[in-house]
């Protein structure tokens, strides 16, 4: 990496000079026997150490600072549902006449409508019409609950649903973790909670 301190370099040129343990070295300064200490290399090796020391703290300072270094999640801004569906135009009917759901884009192949997107509020669900090249038979919806939060009364909401004739699997009530919902399910099965969490007195 451009600008980053290789440490390894000058532990390899202090090794590189050293002779087998036994040895005499000689020098301007004398000869040193064997065993007797050698104070300026000492210090000269403390001084080295403390260079690399103090570089890589001043790196780890610097990944803090630019938050390199931090575990990160994942950062989703959204979740768009996709449901295959075995009658498009019948599913399509139930999200944009019972829930209220506009059709934002469709995709058709050779003049069959083949899929939906629809938006609703801030939320985006898309609808695929099934391919059945996994037979006809297979079961939809089941293992699986979609939870959607609202701002609107749950019992208004409850009310309007019934007027264009959805049937509701729950009807409103308050759960345990502070909100108030309810429940329905789509044509194939895919089951959906509409939750309002309930504002707090304090």
């Amino acid at each position: 990496m451009a600008g980053k301190k290789k440490t390894g370099g000058s532990k390899a040129a202090a090794t590189s000079g050293r002779r087998p343990a036994g040895g005499a070295r000689t020098g301007s300064r004398g000869t040193r026997r064997p065993g007797q200490a050698r104070r300026s290399g000492g210090a000269r090796e403390r001084g080295r150490v403390g260079e690399r020391g103090g570089a890589r703290q001043s790196e780890a300072g610097r990944n803090r600072a630019s938050g390199r270094g931090k575990a990160r999640g994942l950062a989703l801004r959204s979740v768009s549902p996709s449901f295959t569906v075995n009658d498009l135009d019948r599913s399509l009917a139930w999200y944009r006449d019972v829930l209220g759901m506009v059709v934002s884009d469709r995709w058709e192949s050779e003049g069959r409508l083949m899929g939906v997107e629809l938006t609703v509020g801030g939320a985006t669900f898309m609808l695929g019409q099934d391919d059945w090249k996994k037979g006809r038979d297979r079961a939809k919806g089941e293992g699986f609950r979609l939870y959607c939060d609202t701002s609107e009364d749950i019992d208004a909401l409850a009310a309007t649903i019934r007027s264009k004739g959805g049937t509701l699997m729950q009807e409103p009530r308050d759960e345990p973790w502070g909100a108030r919902t309810l429940a329905l399910e789509d044509p194939d099965g895919f089951k959906i909670t509409i939750a309002k969490m309930k504002s707090r007195r304090g």
